[in-house]
C-alpha cells in the first residue's frame, strides 16, 4: 500500500496546469554507509493524473494499493536541497499498481517509448 501526502502542479508546453500525486511507501530502515547507523526512510513516487486541484486536496491521506519501485535510468544531474549539492544519479522510483510485475527491463522499455 502507499499513501497519497501530496500533490504538485506542473505546467503542460501549451500552458495549462495538471497535477500529480506524491506517493509514499511504508517506513524501511537502511543501514548508512557514513556513519554505519540504521535510520528510518520511505520511497517517495509521483503519479500523473487528470484531476483538478480540489480532487488532489480531496486525496491526500488516502491509500491505494500497489508499491513503490526503483528501477535504473540515463545518469543525470540532481541538485539536494538541503545542501545545495550537485549528484548524478542512475535510478527513480515510480509507482507500480498492484499486479503489475517489477520487470525492470520491461518498465524501462515503456518509460523510453512513453518519452520518446
Amino acid at each position: 500500500m502507499v499513501r497519497i501526502i501530496s500533490y504538485k502542479r506542473r505546467q503542460k508546453e501549451d500552458g495549462t496546469n495538471f497535477y500529480l500525486l506524491e506517493v509514499q511507501g511504508g517506513i524501511e530502515m537502511v543501514l548508512s554507509k557514513i556513519t554505519g547507523q540504521y535510520y528510518a526512510t520511505a520511497k517517495r513516487a509521483t503519479v500523473s493524473t487528470t484531476f483538478d486541484e480540489q480532487t488532489c486536496i480531496g486525496l491526500i491521506g488516502s491509500e491505494m494499493s500497489g508499491k513503490i519501485s526503483k528501477i535504473t535510468t540515463e545518469p543525470y544531474q540532481y541538485t539536494i536541497k538541503e545542501s545545495g549539492e550537485e549528484v548524478t544519479l542512475n535510478h527513480k522510483y515510480i509507482y507500480l499498481p498492484e499486479g503489475v510485475e517489477n520487470s525492470e527491463e520491461k518498465l524501462a522499455k515503456q518509460l523510453e517509448e512513453a518519452f520518446a
